[in-house]
């Protein structure tokens, strides 16, 4: 998963001032080579050990979710072309708390995956001698792996102050290669290396449905899957938005999960029995810290390992690189929009937000410490990511009502029914990645909640002209949506306490999710406040450099 969420920034208003140059494969190309990122290199190894074969519909489900999670964006991106558009869409329906609260998941979103970039470049680089000793059994970081790692932020972060426009140069074959390198590994791995045994011999499904729903979230499946969004943020430069956005959407999110879908099987398929012979839950084989490689190693192409190990740099050191850049943007915005202190928005010679870039090293040093693997921070991304997507539903329900007749270059068909029920599935994934990673993200929608909460009081009190109105009679659902989804975790079956049974939490936070629904649809902005906070809305990102 790739996402240039705010990495290059257009004019945020929705007038439609943008160049309309960008056609159907234009913008199905933004969106897979988004989707097809670092997480084909860990999630069919990660899935298998929590669901066996049955992964297989871990993956089916993971992308019936995102795809209607998708349908919602893709109207919502027709009817507002603008940059960064997944933080804004709450920001107009709510007010500046939702606008700040989203804002913040969206920038804990974009600061938490060049950590686990990062993670992935030291995990494949275990199969040579002199980084083995990077990692504990366990997959954590020694003290020397976590040197290393913060060697490779800071790595990022200088690139993103001297290379960005040399990396934007490349980005085009970059993105052929992620592409390509997956697609062979399917079709050479499993030519001479196909086993269908491997889908029976210990159980299809070994840990029963309960394994099949963790999967979604925990293994790296919906982190995969995610980067649809990228046709979405094209929207005010596409051609044909009507007929292209749904298509590129709905297109992107297809072949992406036809891919990973075909990665599972053979990655099932091609596996020699007796690395799972004591069950998938003990999957082991050598080589395995680097899950491709390793499985190319035993199936005697050497010469593919070398190619996975040589993709195991250049994916997630591009997705990294991308993401330090997207969220040095992410927190210039935020400080435009009154949310942060104006030093996010201090530039250099270069036009770089330097203090942003600052803060993402920063901050990704902290991820290596609660989150020291790859296993263990992918749930925390996919949990921030959703979070931050579950405001579009929300506001959808909301435009409909009040916004009417407002153009619509791509309507959804039967929309308020798909509304909440993408709301719905979204809390359902966030639900399902565990309470061991939702105390955490609590942790951090706490802390943001403290620094921006805080700034925004101050503001106020010396009546900056930019303060932000937080608007809390219009997003008094929000803290009971987040504490409620808190409370069901603590309680349910995953990684909770076990006083809510498997089907019974699915039920609950159903419930729980439609009725955050219609109350957040019942106490939202006014349409005059919805129209007024549309028009202010300004240029708040960086110009691309």
């Amino acid at each position: 998963m790739v996402s240039v969420e705010n990495a290059a920034p257009e004019d945020t208003r929705p007038s439609g001032g943008l160049r309309r140059d960008v056609g159907l494969i234009g913008l199905m190309w933004a969106s897979v080579g988004s989707i097809i990122g670092s997480g084909w290199l860990y999630g069919a190894h990660d899935a298998v050990i929590q669901a066996g074969p049955s992964a297989i519909i871990s993956w089916v489900i993971g992308a019936v979710a995102i795809v209607l999670l998708a349908l919602v964006h893709a109207e919502l991106g027709g009817m507002f072309p603008v940059a960064g558009g997944t933080a804004r869409y709450p920001h107009y329906a709510f007010g500046g708390l939702a606008g700040m609260s989203f804002g913040w998941f969206s920038w804990l979103q974009a600061a938490t995956v060049a950590p686990i970039e990062v993670e992935a470049m030291i995990g494949y680089a275990g199969h040579w001698s002199w980084a083995q000793h990077f990692q504990h059994a366990d997959k954590t970081l020694t003290t020397s792996g976590l040197l290393v790692a913060i060697v490779l932020m800071a790595v990022f972060v200088g690139v993103n102050f001297f290379g960005v426009r040399a990396l934007a140069h490349t980005n085009s074959a970059a993105t052929w290669w992620k592409i390509a390198v997956p697609l062979g590994a399917i079709f050479v791995i499993a030519a001479g290396n196909f086993h269908p045994a491997n889908f029976h011999s210990e159980g299809f499904a070994p840990f029963g449905a309960k394994g099949v729903l963790a999967a979604i979230s925990t293994s790296g499946i919906i982190f995969a899957l995610l980067g649809f969004e990228q046709a979405i943020q094209l929207a005010g430069e596409s051609r044909n938005p009507k007929k292209d956005l749904p298509r590129a959407t709905l297109g992107s999110v297809a072949i992406g999960a036809v891919i990973y879908v075909a990665l599972q099987v053979v990655f099932i398929a091609a596996l020699p029995h007796s690395s799972f012979a004591h069950g998938w839950a003990h999957l082991a084989y050598k080589g395995d810290s680097g899950p491709w490689a390793g499985l190319a190693t035993l199936a005697g192409l050497g010469w593919l390992a070398w190619v996975l190990y040589l993709d195991a740099i250049i994916s997630p050191g591009g997705t990294g690189l991308i993401y330090t850049t997207a969220t040095s943007r992410v927190s210039y915005g935020l400080a435009k929009n009154g949310y942060a202190p104006k030093i996010f928005t201090k530039t250099d010679a270069r036009g770089v937000p330097w203090f942003g870039l600052v803060m993402s090293f920063v901050t990704g040093v902290i991820c290596f410490l609660p989150f020291p693997s790859w296993h263990q921070l992918v749930g925390f991304i996919t949990s921030a990511s959703v979070l931050m997507y579950a405001g579009a539903p929300l506001a959808y329900g909301v435009f409909a009502d009040k916004l009417p007749g407002l153009e619509r270059p791509y309507r959804l068909p039967a929309g308020k029914v798909i509304s909440p029920v993408a709301f719905v599935v979204a809390n359902l994934i966030i639900y399902w990645a565990g309470w061991g990673t939702l105390w955490r993200l609590g942790l951090a929608i706490v802390l943001g909640y403290l620094l921006l909460g805080s700034y925004a009081f101050y503001a106020h009190s010396k009546n900056l002209p930019d303060a932000p109105r937080l608007d809390f009679k219009a997003a008094q659902w929000l803290p009971v949506y987040l504490l409620g989804m808190g409370v069901i975790s603590w309680q349910g079956g995953f990684g909770g306490q076990g006083h809510i049974g498997l089907w019974w939490d699915i039920l609950i936070i159903a419930a729980f999710s439609v009725v955050i629904y219609y109350w957040a649809k019942a106490t939202s902005s006014t349409a005059e406040d919805i129209e007024r906070s549309i028009d202010e809305v300004t240029v708040t990102d960086a110009p691309a450099h």
